[in-house]
């Protein structure tokens, strides 16, 4: 953490001066008063040990991450903490992060000559090795086995392309799905996509066969979550590849304003590195493999805990659970650290500035001075664990 090698380099230039001004002292004293020079010179090196300077912030981060794992919330890297802090940019996945990720099928309407449930199973087959929770809630709504899908193409944030029965097929985003025919969506299909549900369309090189409404539901703790974000002025962004509509409800529900829909793997890594660029501090909170580059771009990023193994490995954060009320005490958690840390470090300095003086002129004999540095490093300490104190509601 930055914060960490800052309170080093200066505890290294501490050392240094602390090291010229006890010569100085013992020369001084040697020369006024050599039967004290001895002790006094000693009491100065032992009074202004910078063990508390050294303490005051891995231990406060320390403690912090142990009160976090608590929480549910688990720090896989050092700088997580004081970056979740200091976030300008909390920038959220919808579907499993926002959302619960548990889709369910609410309706399909076929678009040609094949029947309703052979694209279903159609649809099934294709998604049968996807992690989405799109894929996900298309296998629930199937009974018996699936034919096998040959030649499984997955484009990230697009949808999936594969071979049944020698006839190739497309599932996810319209447009994707569209170029492998250069068909047209039929006016029906226009009107299911704003229907405000997350919407795939089925097709093959002849057009489109049928389109799948698929249902999530808003996490109940997601609206309390991004309201405390708004208050303490934090900005809250919405970035998923999902449809216009479906991004907007979510949007309007939660009280988002920044809603930024139909966006690629791609488009989410280079809206995270325009806000960088703007000078944001960004937050990324993803549950998806699509979401890995984000992730990692992102200054710090939280996973969740029900999602994708790559996403998590390229997380500074990971969510024990797929409560989103850890997130958020996580940030209070994190804030009060910087204040523990801040205080840690002028306590360190005060009692420096204290301490020194009194031991150059004698006022502080070695015994005492031992006491004095240990004193001020347990007070670091004792500080430190108030952190674990934060109440959670």
């Amino acid at each position: 953490p930055r914060i960490v090698e800052l309170a080093d380099r200066v505890a290294s230039y501490f050392v240094a001066a602390l090291l010229v001004v006890a010569a100085l002292v013992a020369i001084g004293w040697y020369l006024y008063d050599p039967s004290q020079a001895l002790w006094i010179t000693v009491s100065v090196l032992v009074v202004t040990c910078p063990c508390a300077l050294s303490l005051a912030t891995p231990i406060a981060l320390t403690v912090s991450a142990g009160a976090l794992a608590r929480d549910g919330l688990l720090v896989t890297r050092g700088h997580a903490i004081e970056t979740l802090a200091r976030a300008t940019h909390f920038v959220f996945d919808k579907t499993g992060t926002l959302t619960t990720g548990r889709m369910h099928l609410i309706d399909v309407e076929p678009l040609g000559a094949t029947a309703r449930d052979d694209c279903l199973v159609i649809a099934a087959a294709l998604e049968q090795s996807s992690e989405h929770p799109v894929a996900t809630a298309l296998r629930s709504a199937t009974t018996g086995e699936l034919p096998l899908a040959d030649q499984i193409l997955s484009e990230p944030g697009q949808g999936i392309e594969g071979v049944i029965a020698g006839r190739r097929y497309r599932i996810g985003r319209p447009d994707y799905v569209l170029k492998l025919s250069a068909a047209s969506l039929p006016a029906m299909a226009e009107q299911t996509l704003s229907s405000g549900d997350t919407v795939v369309v089925l097709g093959d090189a002849e057009g489109c066969l049928a389109v799948f409404r698929i249902g999530d539901e808003v996490r109940p703790e997601s609206k309390r979550l991004v309201s405390e974000l708004l208050a303490a002025g934090r900005k809250v962004v919405l970035l998923t590849g999902d449809a216009p509509g479906v991004a907007a409800r979510v949007g309007r529900e939660l009280g988002i304003a920044d809603v930024r829909a139909g966006v690629t793997p791609q488009g989410k890594h280079a809206c995270v590195r325009d806000l960088q660029a703007a000078g944001a501090v960004v937050a990324m909170v993803g549950d998806g493999v699509n979401d890995a580059p984000v992730l990692a771009q992102a200054q710090v990023s939280i996973a969740m805990g029900g999602g994708a193994q790559l996403a998590r490995t390229q997380s500074d954060f990971v969510l024990l659970s797929e409560n989103l009320d850890h997130l958020r005490h996580g940030l209070r958690r994190g804030q009060k650290t910087l204040q523990v840390i801040h205080q840690n470090l002028w306590w360190s300095f005060a009692y420096n500035f204290v301490a020194l003086p009194l031991a150059i002129t004698g006022h502080v004999t070695p015994w005492l001075a031992g006491i004095g540095m240990s004193a001020s490093s347990l007070l670091v300490v004792l500080n430190s664990l108030r952190i674990q104190r934060l109440d959670n509601d």
